[in-house]
C-alpha cells in the first residue's frame, strides 16, 4: 500500500493545504499518518475556517469535523519518531503557524531531506510550509533549494496580512518572509502570480503556492505516486 506521511502544524495550519491533499490522497487509497513536531494534535487556523477562505460554509463544517474527527489528527505521531523511508512521499502543509515550528524542526528537515535522497521518494511542500527550504542543509551545508525551481506563499500577499511591524492579526510577529528566506537560499522562485494555481516540479521536490493551488497540487502528487 502506497503510504504519505503529513507533518503539520501545532501552531495553525492552513484547512484547506492539509485536508484537500489528506483526503484526496486517503480517497485513492493512500495510507496517511500526520506527525507533528511534539506529537500532540495540530492546531488549525481559525482563519481558514472563515467562509470566504474556505469556500463556504459546506467547506467550513466539512473542514471542522475531519479536524476534529480524524484519527490521524486527533492522535499523531511526534516528528522525532517517524522515518521518511516508511513512506512514499511526505506532505508539508502550510499556514503561518509552520514557521514557528515545522520549518524551524531539524527532526522535521531531516524528513525532508530523506524524503527527496535517493529515487525513491518524493516531497510536497506547500505554502508557509516553503520556509523550511530555507532552513534545510545538505550533509555539505549547501541549501536544499540551491538552484531548485520553486513556489510558494509570495512577499505580494504576505504584505496584505502583516501590518508594517510584520504583526499579524493575531499579535503575533511573523519572524520571517517566506520568499525572502527561500531566495536567499538560492532557490529559483516563482509563485505565478498571475495564474490561479501554482504547482511547481522540481525533480522530487513538489511546491504549492498556496489557498487555492492545494487540489492542483494532490492531483500532481497523486501522479507522481
Amino acid at each position: 500500500m502506497t503510504r504519505a506521511l503529513f507533518v503539520v502544524s501545532e501552531e495553525g495550519y492552513w484547512a484547506e493545504e492539509c485536508i484537500e491533499p489528506l483526503t484526496t490522497l486517503e480517497a485513492d487509497g493512500v495510507d496517511v499518518t500526520v506527525a507533528t513536531p511534539s506529537g500532540s494534535p495540530p492546531v488549525v487556523d481559525e482563519r481558514s475556517l472563515e467562509p470566504d477562505a474556505a469556500g463556504g460554509e459546506d467547506a467550513v463544517a466539512e473542514f471542522r469535523e475531519i479536524h476534529e474527527t480524524h484519527p490521524e489528527l486527533t492522535d499523531p505521531e511526534p516528528v522525532a519518531t517517524v522515518d521518511a523511508a516508511d513512506y512514499d512521499a511526505v506532505v508539508f502543509p502550510g499556514g503561518h503557524g509552520t514557521v514557528w515550528d515545522v520549518n524551524q524542526d531539524r527532526h522535521a528537515r531531516q524528513l525532508l531531506l530523506d524524503a527527496v535522497a535517493g529515487d525513491d521518494g518524493v516531497a510536497l511542500v506547500v505554502c508557509h510550509a516553503v520556509g523550511i527550504l530555507a532552513f534545510t542543509r545538505e550533509a555539505d551545508g549547501t541549501p536544499l533549494v540551491d538552484g531548485r525551481a520553486v513556489t510558494g506563499f509570495p512577499n505580494d500577499w504576505e504584505e496584505g496580512i502583516v501590518d508594517a511591524e510584520d504583526v499579524m492579526p493575531d499579535g503575533r510577529k511573523l519572524p520571517y518572509w517566506v520568499e525572502d528566506e527561500v531566495r536567499l537560499a538560492g532557490a529559483d522562485w516563482d509563485a505565478e502570480l498571475d495564474a490561479d494555481t501554482s504547482v511547481t516540479v522540481d525533480g522530487d521536490l513538489l511546491t504549492a503556492r498556496g489557498p487555492g493551488s492545494s487540489s492542483a497540487a494532490a492531483a500532481t502528487l497523486l501522479d507522481r505516486l
